[in-house]
C-alpha cells in the first residue's frame, strides 16, 4: 500500500492524532479533507451557530492553506447540519463570506441527528492547484 500524502494544519495535529484521521489527503492531483468543525485549538466547540459555523470554514481554510489551496480551488462540498429544518437559514447566511462567487462548487447538504456536540460540519474536495499556477488557478 502506498504512503498516504497528509496535510496537516499549523497547530491542531494532536487532535487528528488523538481521533485517528488526517485532516486532509493529497491524491492524483486533488485534496480529500475531511470533515471540519467548529473547534478550538484544544478540540471543544465554539459557541453560538454562526460563529461555530465561521470557525468551521476558518479551520476548513486553514486545512487547505497548508495544502497551497484555497476555497476558489473546491470543487465539491458536503455539509451536515443538525436539525437543518430550524438551522439552515442562521447557517446559510454565514456561507457568502466564505464561498466566493459563481461558479460555485457541487453541493451536497445532509441533515443528521449528532455531529458529537457540533451543530455543522464541512467536507471538501479540491482540485490542487497545478505547478506555477497560483491557487485558485488550477
Amino acid at each position: 500500500m502506498a504512503t498516504r500524502n497528509v496535510v496537516f494544519p499549523s497547530g491542531r495535529q494532536a487532535i487528528y492524532e488523538r481521533d485517528r484521521y488526517s485532516p486532509a489527503i493529497r491524491s492524483n492531483g486533488f485534496l480529500f479533507v475531511s470533515g471540519q468543525v467548529g473547534s478550538d485549538a484544544d478540540g471543544s466547540p465554539e459557541p453560538g451557530l454562526e460563529a461555530q459555523v465561521r470557525l468551521a470554514f476558518n479551520n476548513l481554510n486553514n486545512v487547505l492553506a497548508a495544502a497551497g489551496s484555497t476555497f476558489d480551488d473546491v470543487v465539491d462540498v458536503t455539509v451536515f447540519m443538525v436539525d437543518p429544518e430550524s438551522k439552515f437559514e442562521t447557517i446559510w447566511k454565514v456561507v457568502p463570506e466564505f464561498w466566493g462567487k459563481a461558479p460555485y462548487p457541487a453541493l451536497t447538504a445532509v441533515g443528521v441527528t449528532w455531529l458529537n456536540g457540533f451543530q455543522f460540519e464541512i467536507k471538501v474536495i479540491a482540485k490542487l492547484p497545478e505547478a506555477g499556477l497560483p491557487p485558485g488557478n488550477g
